[in-house]
């Protein structure tokens, strides 16, 4: 099994900033991705920023040009770092990790998710 605990969240004006964390730990043997996702009430949920193993990076065009999604040094973390928030921008976020388990099993895991509203 995988744990993942993110950090974060919380309540921002238009036009702050948030930085997002998630830590991955448990079976793992080697992530090929991770990334965040985010649901708004009544919605579906959708991909916010993806990271591979190499580096390669993927944006929802919402988000371009004002989120990053970065590696943290230790290998198994992921930050999100969300400029230039708007209202639309509230959500329930999910980090989401692709990985190997120890076992040699493909697997993939979700977080708990952590809210995050813009609002005035």
């Amino acid at each position: 099994q995988v744990q993942l605990v993110e950090s974060g969240g919380g309540l921002v004006q238009p036009g702050g900033s948030l930085r997002l964390s998630c830590a991955a730990s448990g079976s793992i043997f080697s992530i090929s991705a991770m990334g965040w996702y985010r649901q708004a009430p009544g919605k579906q949920r959708d991909l916010v920023a993806v990271i591979t193993s190499g580096g390669s990076t993927n944006y929802a065009d919402s988000v371009k040009g004002r989120f990053t999604i970065s590696r943290g040094d230790a290998a198994n973390t992921v930050y999100l770092q969300m400029n230039s928030l708007k209202p639309e921008d509230s959500a329930v976020y999910y980090c989401y990790v692709g990985s190997m388990s120890k076992l040699r099993t493909p697997q993939t895991s979700w977080g708990q998710g952590t809210q995050v509203t813009v609002s005035s």
